[in-house]
């Protein structure tokens, strides 16, 4: 599986998100004291995929561990309970976060072949391009990440 970092959701804000999932007044806390920005600002929340877009998934830095976070790589975590919604609303969550619904997916062996066959490019986990650059610009940065540039890339895949 894989998460969609560059494209907002249309449809949901991090407040609207918390109110959806009834996590807005919980524990005698109005929706004025919830928090809505970390520490790159304003929590965004992301379409991270065509594949079931009501299931959240929260991408974070790896300061923030609960019992069902899965450790991804360099400095990035996952988890996809209520748990961290609700800690990030409240101030105590992972210092970095990147909220997404949805996410993309390939049946067994689907994604190795597809790499096999150049049609990605795989570079590492970066949490400043993942968490703090504008969305508009993690593709770019990734690429950058692994010497492309995308002004050069073609359309076709397969082998030159």
């Amino acid at each position: 599986m894989g998460l969609v970092a560059n494209q907002r959701h249309d449809d949901f804000a991090f407040h609207e998100l918390l109110r959806e999932l009834s996590l807005t007044g919980e524990e005698g806390g109005t929706a004025s004291h919830l928090v809505s920005n970390n520490r790159d600002g304003p929590i965004t929340v992301f379409s991270g995929g065509p594949v079931e877009q009501h299931r959240g998934f929260v991408l974070h830095s790896n300061d923030f561990f609960v019992s069902t976070t899965v450790p991804v790589s360099g400095g990035v975590a996952l988890t996809t309970t209520l748990d961290v919604l609700r800690q990030i609303a409240r101030g105590t969550g992972p210092s970095r976060a990147l909220i997404a619904m949805g996410y993309s997916g390939w049946g067994a062996g689907q994604l190795e072949e597809e790499i096999a066959d150049n049609g990605w490019l795989v570079c590492p986990a970066d949490p400043d391009v993942l968490f703090s650059a504008a969305p508009e610009d993690r593709y770019r940065l990734a690429l950058s990440a692994i010497g492309v540039d995308a002004t050069l890339l073609s359309a076709q895949i397969g082998h030159a």
